[in-house]
């Protein structure tokens, strides 16, 4: 349904606005998902908290056992531009852990899904993250300003094949299903980006932790982490011993 939504607006002539504090744009249609899905899962669960990146946030969701963690489109500008690798992606959390997970791309047409303890699945397949052995030659998923040499312990990163995304969701699936080795993001990350991917990630038997390899925690007053290094096991620890 949010997918149905979203595509009756064309990403180019949708009417956007540009955010506050150069936060990035948001359309006509990032809004219309989250008024959906608002509705939808708020009547179905009236007792989950909710964090969203188009709701105003507030404090009561902290009072809450479980929550929803939306982003309604992940991957605005893409969605702007007219690609099709935005992604809508939606967490529950259940003190601080994720427990359901789902990232779906309309326009590529895969869903992928994970419940804790129970694997994860793209379009109703299961997804194994990859199990390189080593960070060297691995395929990494980063933007160009996580490779400045001050970065990494030896004023160098490491010999890794770099590619991008722009939705970090989307980023965090691709690893989950194996097609890229690992993912970085050294900037604060907004929860409602990585929730869903997370759990994506770990149920397909990855990890996934902050840029210091602390594990990632759910429903925080301020709703961002200190960055996200996630993937195979020995290629997400090789990246965060190599990181300064």
């Amino acid at each position: 349904m949010a997918g149905r939504v979203a595509t009756s607006f064309t990403g180019p002539t949708a009417q956007r606005w540009d955010k506050a504090d150069n936060a990035g744009p948001v359309t006509e249609a990032d809004l219309a998902v989250n008024d959906l899905l608002l509705t939808t899962l708020r009547l179905a669960r009236p007792d989950y908290g909710w964090l969203s990146e188009e709701t105003e946030d507030t404090a009561d969701r902290l009072n809450t056992e479980r929550l929803f963690i939306i982003d309604p489109i992940d991957g605005t500008r893409s969605f702007v531009e007219g690609s099709n690798t935005w992604a809508h992606s939606i967490a529950v959390a259940e003190r601080g852990v994720i427990t359901a997970a789902v990232v779906y791309l309309p326009l590529r047409d895969k869903l992928y899904a994970a419940a804790l303890g129970q694997g994860a699945t793209l379009n109703g397949f299961p997804i194994h993250a990859s199990e390189a052995a080593t960070l060297t030659r691995s395929t990494i998923l980063a933007t160009k300003p996580v490779m400045a040499a001050e970065h990494w312990k030896s004023n160098a990163a490491p010999n890794f094949k770099r590619s991008h995304r722009p939705s970090l969701a989307y980023r965090l699936a691709l690893v989950a299903e194996g097609r890229f080795d690992a993912m970085v993001t050294l900037r604060r990350s907004w929860e409602w980006d990585i929730a869903a991917g997370a759990l994506i990630i770990t149920e397909a038997g990855g990890i996934a932790q902050d840029r210091t390899g602390a594990e990632l925690r759910f429903n925080n007053p301020d709703p961002r982490l200190n960055g996200v290094v996630a993937g195979g096991g020995p290629t997400c620890r090789g990246l965060i011993d190599a990181l300064a």
